[in-house]
């Protein structure tokens, strides 16, 4: 089990994460202009989809109501519930054996995800190492992910087509069962902790590409959402490329709406936030389902 997300410990004065090699040895590359594609084979993350999240949800249910589903039967019901946390588990280790490119791809396409219901488009300038938690997070949001615990952090930046903006997105693989994910995503909800500033993302920067100088006083949206249904926290912050500190950030809930007119909101970077964080919750999903695509297949041989 890794380290809790819960770990406060200051982010270490190390150097910064290499730009792209850092899960293998495809050589690194620096600008938003021409990502190198990985090398085949190399492996990285997970995420959520409909038909687990069906097995899952069942699994969710409590005895009597799993077995009213499941035909009043409570040994089908037992046996929905007990697949239903194999699966839930199995998600875990979905992104040991996914490609890097296909959990966060060189280019990201939004369709209709900018203002107005543009396109957008970001293109990856840097992976950084897959690790545990400790000291990735501002202390308020290391609090209030804590009790899902943290088995890994997957990170990666990406700039805009126009290389003004640059945004971060994360994914914590938690520890905490499918009830615990749930509780807290609730939670989070009722009580719109996803407005409160102290609970900001940490960006990742990238020497040598457009991320350069983007750090916390950059920050200027985000978005973090906690899944109900499978051990994922998926996250993003945006800011400026070119290093401006903001001082009014806005989440991209708020940056997002019509006549929002926040630095973040004219900028459309609530629409990097919230377009990412969209497409990298896809990338994730589509990984689980084909995984269990896979061992439905095997069973069945």
């Amino acid at each position: 089990m890794g380290t809790g997300v819960g770990g406060e410990t200051p982010p270490p004065p190390a150097a910064p994460p290499a730009p792209y090699g850092a899960f293998g040895d495809a050589p690194p590359w620096a600008t938003a202009a021409a990502p190198a594609p990985q090398r085949p084979g190399r492996r990285f993350g997970a995420g959520a989809a409909a038909g687990l999240c069906l097995v899952l949800g069942v699994g969710l249910l409590g005895g009597a109501a799993a077995g009213r589903l499941l035909g009043g039967d409570p040994a089908a019901a037992s046996s929905a519930r007990d697949t239903a946390a194999r699966a839930y588990a199995d998600a875990r280790t979905v992104w040991h054996s996914v490609p890097v490119d296909t959990l966060f791809p060189p280019v990201v396409t939004g369709r209709a995800a900018g203002p107005g219901g543009a396109d957008r488009s970001w293109t990856r300038v840097g992976v950084a190492p897959d690790s545990d938690c400790a000291g990735a997070f501002d202390p308020a949001l290391a609090r209030a992910l804590a009790p899902l615990g943290c088995a890994r952090l997957l990170r990666a930046t990406y700039a805009d087509s126009t290389s003004s903006d640059v945004t971060t997105v994360g994914v914590v693989v938690t520890t905490a069962d499918a009830a615990s994910c749930a509780a807290l995503r609730d939670h989070w909800n009722t009580q719109r902790l996803g407005s409160r500033r102290e609970l900001m993302p940490r960006p990742v920067a990238f020497p040598g590409t457009l991320s350069a100088g983007f750090g916390p006083a950059q920050r200027a949206s985000w978005t973090v959402r906690i899944s109900g249904t499978l051990p994922f926290v998926v996250y993003a912050v945006s800011g400026f490329a070119d290093a401006r500190p903001v001082t009014d950030p806005q989440p991209a809930a708020a940056a997002t709406a019509e006549r929002a007119t926040s630095v973040a909101a004219q900028a459309g970077l609530g629409h990097d936030a919230q377009g990412l964080a969209d497409a990298v919750s896809r990338t994730f999903g589509d990984a689980v389902q084909a995984a269990a695509d896979r061992s439905t297949l095997g069973a069945r041989r």
